[in-house]
């Protein structure tokens, strides 16, 4: 069985008013059902968040393994080649 625990939280007057009129507009039964939500929202928000993290870190391992193999382009060229294609883009679609 989980075990609840009590959390005495300040608010400030405007996040009482939005918890006071969540309860109010019958949504939600408590306060706490309000605290509850918001947290486990924070925490889905959490979750996604690190999720991105964790792709940015592979795919900065991936870079860096391309680079040890020595698969690297020049940036100039690189850049030189994205400014071509976007000005062929412009002049076939203005």
């Amino acid at each position: 069985m989980a075990t609840r625990s009590t959390l005495n939280v300040s608010l400030t007057p405007e996040l009482d008013a939005f918890v006071a009129q969540a309860v109010k507009s019958g949504l939600y039964l408590s306060s706490s059902e309000v605290v509850r939500e918001a947290l486990r929202d924070l925490q889905e928000r959490f979750a996604v968040r690190q999720l991105a993290i964790d792709k940015l870190n592979e795919m900065v391992e991936l870079g860096c393994e391309q680079i040890r193999r020595g698969e690297v382009v020049d940036g100039e060229a690189a850049f030189a080649e994205l400014r071509e294609k976007s000005q062929r883009y412009r002049a076939e679609h203005a």
